[in-house]
Formats: structure tokens, C-alpha cells, sequence
């Protein structure tokens, strides 16, 4: 973002006292927006992909390279959604048949992973969505993951 409603800077240990702006005066929040053709932004995403389960930061990306790990012909993408008890829950999303959370957290404890790290949920998709770039569409898969939810509240 950029504007007179942006800070004018950072006070950084190496230069005391000095206020150093932003790069070109944008400041970088890590948000990922979809213009809309009226010129309205919505927040889409973060560019850094993390959950806070409990006061604790869990990397999705770790998640997905857990599950990448025990079935790596498969798909994966985790996302969060909101939990009432700890915050943030993590959710996989996979193309893996038959894949189970007990499977998956007893692989994590044969690698010493954190319990917190792995998703207790998980959704079976025939196939994850797609960008143009044939990246995984996270926003798409955010969107599958809660429909599915929904759907089947107890999954």
C-alpha cells in the first residue's frame, strides 16, 4: 500500500533515531488482493502461509511437505480455518485415495514432527485447483476446503 495513510517509516537498530521508509514509499503487508473491475480490494490470502494454532506458528508449507512426504504421488495444499477452541486449524486438502489423519500423524511421529504441525483434517479432492501457471490455486483450494466443511461439519 502507499498514501498518506502509511507510516513514514521504520527505526531501525543500524541507524538510531532515523526513520528509513519503505522501498519506494510502498509499504509491503504480505496481503494477497483481488481487484474487483470497480477498483475495490478484497484480501485474498497471505503471501506468507501460516497458521496460529494456540499461540503457536505452524508453516502450511511444512504440513504440505509432511503429507508430500508419505503419499508423493499425490496432491496436496493445506489451508487454515478458524477454530473456536485454539484459533486456527490446519486442513489438507489431497488427491491421495484413502488417506487417513491417523496415518498421517503417525508418520509425523515416526519423523519427530510436532504433533501441532499436522492437519487432523483432511479432504479428499479429485484434484486440486489450478492457476493459469499450473500453480496450486490456494485461494480455490481455501474455498474447496470450506465448502467441504460445511457440507460435513464432523469431517
Amino acid at each position: 500500500v502507499r498514501g498518506p495513510n502509511v507510516m513514514l517509516g521504520y527505526l531501525k537498530a543500524d541507524r538510531p533515531g532515523v526513520i528509513q521508509p519503505p522501498a519506494g514509499g510502498w509499504y509491503d503487508t504480505g496481503d494477497i488482493v483481488a481487484v474487483s473491475p470497480d477498483g475495490y480490494g478484497r484480501v485474498v490470502g497471505r503471501v506468507k502461509r501460516w497458521a496460529n494454532i494456540a499461540g503457536e506458528k505452524v508453516s502450511l508449507v511444512a504440513a504440505e511437505e509432511l503429507a508430500a512426504a508419505l503419499w508423493p504421488d499425490a496432491s496436496h495444499a493445506v489451508v487454515k480455518v478458524p477454530d473456536p477452541k485454539k484459533g486456527e486449524a490446519i486442513v489438507l486438502a489431497t488427491t491421495q485415495a484413502g488417506s487417513t489423519a491417523e496415518a498421517l500423524l503417525a508418520f509425523a511421529r515416526s519423523r519427530a514432527v510436532a504433533e501441532i504441525a499436522v492437519p487432523r483434517l483432511i479432504v479428499p479432492v479429485q484434484a486440486l485447483p489450478l492457476l493459469g501457471t499450473g500453480k496450486t490455486d490456494l485461494p480455490g483450494v481455501q474455498e474447496l476446503v470450506e465448502a467441504a466443511l460445511l457440507a460435513h461439519p464432523a469431517a
